[in-house]
């Protein structure tokens, strides 16, 4: 055993490079724990929080009542139940829609299968309760969180399109074609 073998034995040497680190730590302490109810940590551009139901600016709804997206749900978390607007069988609209969030895997594929953009996932993240039936989401609080959560809302697709005034067989209020 040479002389400085015998001095990392007697004085520990390895325990001392250990407490090193941990002393470089102690002393260039930068905290990285956010004081959670005061500070929200920054969300990444493709979060995919609580899902929303969407209206359009004159405050009708966008939703259909196609069921594309419970068909796409692999949970089967979505029911809805569509029906006719009276006097014009061409026109559906979600009589009934509700959610099972706690069965929900936010996995975006009813936000990606219906085809006129009226589901969308929020930046909301906030949802613990103590009771879970409280997560049984009907229609009005669907639509109360996309009202909060989307403020900017699109025209109707009829006004969006100016040929469709052209075209327009079943909405009796948009201008006819002129002769």
């Amino acid at each position: 055993m040479t002389f400085g073998e015998w001095v990392k034995t007697i004085t520990f040497y390895e325990i001392l490079v250990g407490m090193k680190s941990t002393l470089k730590h102690l002393i260039n302490y930068k905290p990285v724990t956010l004081q959670y109810p005061h500070e929200k940590r920054t969300l990444p551009d493709n979060y995919r929080g609580m899902l929303a139901l969407l209206r359009y600016d004159d405050d009708t709804e966008k939703c259909v009542g196609c069921d594309l997206c419970a068909a796409a749900c692999p949970s089967r978390v979505i029911k809805v139940i569509s029906s006719e607007v009276p006097g014009e069988p061409t026109k559906r609209f979600a009589k009934e829609y509700s959610m099972d969030m706690t069965r929900c895997l936010f996995c975006g594929l009813c936000v990606e299968a219906c085809p006129v953009d009226a589901l969308a996932m929020t930046r909301e993240y906030e949802w613990a309760v103590y009771d879970k039936r409280e997560l049984l989401l009907n229609k009005q609080q669907l639509l109360a969180i996309g009202d909060r959560s989307f403020q900017v809302r699109e025209k109707r697709l009829e006004l969006q399109h100016p040929n469709v005034a052209f075209f327009n067989v079943s909405f009796k209020e948009l201008p006819q074609k002129p002769s």
